[in-house]
């Protein structure tokens, strides 16, 4: 089997194509986690804490150096720890989306379950003719009793 042949064959599985779409699917739903986030529940959480920007949140570590002139010659090294925080409760919100809806989707999945007819039991077989022999022998024998 040639290379091209061994990649599409893999590429084409149903596996490959349902992860695919996951990940377009959940860069998309991180897109409106973030937006949820930064949008929605930064900024109230913000004004809570004195109007502060979490991601505007940094330690000094070494002062820019600037000439004469005005000019930046190094920037300032900072501790962005105001990121951190951000991306932490990004994660937080994120994981806990995902968990509900993982909850929603069992939830449907069982009730999905529980809708479903139970299936009819199986016809039993049509006896063999050695079944059907013995029979009559046994209705026979209780018959000269």
């Amino acid at each position: 089997m040639g290379f091209l042949q061994e990649f599409k064959a893999f590429a084409l599985k149903g596996n490959v194509m349902d992860m695919a779409v996951g990940v377009i699917i959940g860069g998309a739903f991180g897109k409106i986690v973030t937006s949820l986030v930064n949008d929605v529940i930064m900024p109230p959480i913000g004004l809570v804490v004195g109007g502060v920007d979490f991601t505007d949140l940094n330690l000094t570590l070494k002062k820019a150096v600037v000439d004469a002139a005005g000019e930046v010659v190094t920037p300032a090294v900072t501790w962005n720890y105001g990121a951190f925080i951000q991306q932490v409760v990004d994660f937080a919100i994120l994981a806990f989306c995902v968990f509900m809806m993982v909850k929603v989707m069992n939830r449907l999945m069982k009730k999905k379950e529980e809708e479903a007819p139970a299936p009819a039991p199986a016809p039993e077989p049509e006896p063999s003719a050695e079944e059907k022999l013995l029979t009559e022998i046994r209705d026979l024998l209780k018959a000269q009793k």
